[in-house]
Parts: C-alpha cells; sequence; structure tokens
C-alpha cells in the first residue's frame, strides 16, 4: 500500500556501545559498535535508528553513564521514538532498572541479546533446551523476567508484542524448579547424543570439526564440502544447531565432518555452560578446522577469541588443528596474493574461498594426508559363516588377495590399527 508505515511493524532500537577507558580490549571501539549493530541485525522485528560509542571514563555503578549523558542520550531516544535500547557490554540488574525507568525504554546488555538471538534460532528440542537454560541462570539474577520465550516452544524478542509487554514477576525458586526440569530433559538428550557417539566410534570414522567466529563462513565451506544444504547467510548465528555429514575425501576415506556454533568475543559464560554437550563434539574431534574470515578488519581478534574458548571447552592440545583462511574473493587482487603466499601448509595454514570453491581441493587433500597412518599387513582366514566380516572388508578396501578355500577364504589384508580395531568388533 503505498504511503504504508512500516515503522509501525518494528521496535525502533538503539545501540550504545560503551568505551571504558579503564577496560582493555583487543577490539576497536568502532569495531565492537559494528558487531553490535550486526547482532541486533540479526534479530527479526527491529529497525535501527541509531547507533553511537558512548566514551566513559569510569563507569556509574546506579546508571552506567553520568547524569548529563543520561539526560542527553534520553532526549535523544524520546525525540527517535525508541522502543530498545541495546548496551554492547554488562549492564547490572540495578543499571538496567534505572536506565528503563529514566529513559521509558526496554533495555537489553549484550548477553540479553545473545540470549534473545539464540531463542528465535534455535530449532532442535535439545537446543530449545539449552536456549532456557541459559536464560533461566541469566535471569535468576534479574528481579522481572523478560523473556516470554521461557514459556514457548520458540521465542525471542518477548517485548515486541504480546504477552511481552507485561512483565511477569517470578521468584528465584520458580525460576530454580525451571532450571531442574530442563537439567533433567537435557541429561535424556545427552545420553542419547552419547549413544550416537558411542556407536560412531564403532564405525569408526573420524570426526573433523569446524569451528569458528560466527559469520566466518563455516556453514558455506560445509555445504561446499558435503553437498549439503545448511542454511548459510552473511548473518551472526545464521546457524545454530550442529550439523554432521559424512563425507568422502580424495584418497577414498571417509571422515565425519560437523559444523558447529559460531562463537563470538564476551561469549555469555551462561551459553557456554548450557552448549557444552553440543560444544562436546569439538572435544571429540580427530581434527579441527579453525574457519577465519580474512577479509575482517579485526580477524586476527576474532581467531585469539575463538582460541580462547577452544581453551575453555579443555580442547587437548595434540588435537591437529588446520587455521582456514576463508573469504578470499571478499578481498582485492593484490590482498589475495599475499594471503595466499603467506598460507602455508606445512604450517597447516589455508588460504580459501568457500564461495568459489578456490583452495577447497588442496584443503580436502591436506585433511587426506592428515589422517595418513600406519598400515600393517595380516592373513586372515574366514570361513563361509563370516560373510558379513567378509563384505565388511571388502567394503573397507583392505584386501590386497584372496583366495577361495574348500571352507571360506585366505585373505591378505593391509589396514590400520583403528581398522583392525573395527574388524574384531564386526
Amino acid at each position: 500500500m503505498a504511503g504504508h508505515d512500516t515503522r509501525a511493524e518494528a521496535t525502533l532500537a538503539y545501540v550504545l556501545h560503551p568505551d571504558l577507558k579503564s577496560v582493555r580490549t583487543r577490539r576497536l571501539p568502532e569495531h565492537g559498535l559494528a558487531e553490535a549493530v550486526a547482532l541486533a541485525a540479526a534479530l527479526p522485528g527491529l529497525e535501527m535508528v541509531g547507533a553511537e560509542i558512548v566514551r566513559l571514563p569510569k563507569m556509574q555503578p546506579g546508571m552506567l553513564f553520568g547524569s548529563g549523558k543520561v539526560a542527553e542520550l534520553g532526549a535523544r531516544m524520546k525525540a527517535l521514538d525508541v522502543g530498545l535500547v541495546l548496551i554492547d557490554g554488562p549492564v547490572t540488574p540495578v543499571q538496567q532498572r534505572n536506565l528503563e525507568k529514566e529513559w521509558g525504554v526496554k533495555l537489553l546488555d549484550r548477553t540479553g541479546l545473545i540470549l534473545e538471538i539464540f531463542a528465535d534460532r534455535a530449532l532442535t528440542r535439545e537446543g530449545v533446551l539449552q536456549v532456557e537454560l541459559a536464560a533461566l541462570s541469566y535471569q535468576r539474577t534479574r528481579l522481572v523476567r523478560a523473556w516470554t520465550h521461557l514459556e514457548r516452544q520458540r521465542g525471542g524478542l518477548g517485548f515486541v508484542g504480546g504477552p511481552g509487554e507485561t512483565q511477569i514477576e517470578s521468584d528465584r525458586r520458580a525460576i530454580d524448579d525451571q532450571v531442574v526440569r530442563i537439567k533433567r530433559q537435557l541429561d535424556k538428550v545427552a545420553k542419547t547424543r552419547e549413544l550416537h557417539r558411542a556407536a560412531r566410534r564403532k564405525v569408526p570414522f573420524p570426526l573433523v570439526a569446524l569451528v569458528g567466529y560466527t559469520n566466518a563462513g563455516k556453514s558455506t565451506l560445509f555445504n561446499r564440502i558435503t553437498g549439503a544444504d545448511v542454511l548459510a547467510k552473511d548473518m551472526l548465528f545464521a546457524t545454530l544447531d550442529p550439523t554432521m555429514r559424512g563425507m568422502e575425501l580424495p584418497d577414498g576415506r571417509k571422515v565425519i565432518l560437523s559444523d558447529t556454533v559460531g562463537f563470538i568475543s564476551e561469549l555469555p559464560t551462561q551459553l557456554v555452560a548450557a552448549f557444552r554437550a553440543t560444544l562436546e563434539e569439538v572435544l571429540e574431534a580427530d581434527l579441527i578446522l579453525h574457519v577465519r574470515d580474512i577479509s575482517h578488519p579485526e580477524s586476527s581478534e576474532q581467531a585469539a577469541d575463538v582460541r580462547d574458548i577452544l581453551t575453555s571447552l579443555g580442547v587437548r592440545a595434540e588435537t591437529p588443528q588446520f587455521e582456514i583462511w576463508n573469504k578470499l574473493d571478499l578481498v582485492d587482487d593484490t590482498a589475495r596474493a599475499a594471503l595466499e603466499a603467506q598460507a602455508d601448509k606445512s604450517a597447516r595454514i589455508f588460504a580459501l574461498s568457500s564461495v568459489t570453491g578456490h583452495g577447497v581441493q588442496t584443503l580436502l587433500d591436506a585433511i587426506s594426508q592428515a589422517f595418513e597412518v600406519t598400515r600393517s599387513s595380516e592373513e586372515l582366514h574366514l570361513d563361509f559363516a563370516m560373510g558379513r566380516a567378509h563384505a565388511w572388508l571388502h567394503a573397507e578396501g583392505v584386501i590386497e588377495n584372496e583366495v577361495l578355500t574348500d571352507t571360506g577364504w585366505t585373505l591378505h589384508v593391509r589396514w590400520t590399527e583403528r581398522q583392525a580395531k573395527a574388524f574384531a568388533a564386526v
């Protein structure tokens, strides 16, 4: 309809990035603000009407900002008819309550914003439960429940329309009861996941896990390599639930590739704890592919954040890792040539574009070589009743010579220790 005002259909939002002089960070405040805006853009139902960096000599315990800055920002919010303020950093319950009262808006800090995104994106039952658990852990420190998705299968943006407009008071006992209930359900899911892991160990194919900062292009690379159709968008946290696919490497070797949830700086501790069961796939990995958006101005800082999170998860130092410099298609020709010259296969660094496919074959060849292991020769005697074992050996491609006898087969095989163990379980 001509002249239709879409502003009425969305909550007008404003992003503030506090630049606290006393806090040292890896990030430039300009890049921090850009990431916060991108996070906000990942939520449906928001219309961004402004964003700015707020320099802070020191944090004020009551309202975070000084009284003059609070009044100045309040006037700006009122003039723009802002309904939601997103503060890219931690905000205490007292600060949140005071600022909401002073400005007459709904306010979310960085943790609350990321929780809202996860609540909106979780698709599987496990993902929904994990987000609920994380939100409850965070909410326990707050006096008023802000997330109506705790009472629905899916949620996010409980403050935009519907019952979220009325804040529901909830005491800590009610929250604790919900936490106990959700943990019980997650325990069941975790047991099922462990059964799946145990079954994979018997196969057993190596597990290759993709990790990286959110929006580094993991899902696009996953789709390129496996031919899968996982959601891949230029958006923070486009995919949330992990995906696994079996694939065949150039040398015929079979592996399982896992696409995990993206990491982000200052990832809420509640989310790290809640998603530990999902992220344990990384701990099980035989090879980790650390995917970096090499076109991003803070690619090195993002990589450092990812390494910090991997360490906090308990990833073993001996687990081999490849570093993938992705998105070469987004840099100019001069930078691309320089990056490809710096990439070093011997140092396990690979430059590629998951969109165009440039450099992907080199990576696949390197993955194949990473799983090259010592093979030994052995003679086996199978009777005809062991037809299943005979078929398994053919499927594995380990038979070098085969002779049919009166009672069965005499086979000369060449295999790895892993294959020998797997054969014993057939």
